[in-house]
């Protein structure tokens, strides 16, 4: 094997290596959100855990955060809780620094 070959090797590596713990970042994100926003809807124990499970579920839908955002979005307007959007933006934001300390531990 050339150094050539090592170096791209090494590289493909790095990005499947990065690739995964984005994917398990956004999923613990996903996990956090899920718990914050339950506790907001007056959701506990395994009925928190559930609904934590939807959110994370709900992120399959489409590439990006958007439909992770609408599904607790709408869960938040049909509730009547308040809390406008950039707040769950930003909640949003906070719980995947959140979750990157988490997986850096």
């Amino acid at each position: 094997m050339s150094t050539f070959d090592k170096r791209q090797d090494g590289f493909e590596k790095k990005f499947a290596h990065d690739e995964e713990l984005r994917f398990k970042a956004n999923a613990r994100r996903n996990k956090l959100l899920g718990l914050w926003a339950a506790g907001l809807l007056g959701k506990s124990g395994a009925d928190a855990e559930a609904y934590a499970q939807d959110v994370v579920t709900s992120d399959l839908k489409e590439a990006g955060d958007q439909d992770v955002f609408d599904k607790v979005r709408a869960d938040f307007d049909a509730a009547g809780v308040e809390q406008s959007d950039h707040q769950l933006r930003r909640t949003m934001d906070e719980l995947m620094e959140e979750a990157i300390r988490q997986l850096q531990s």
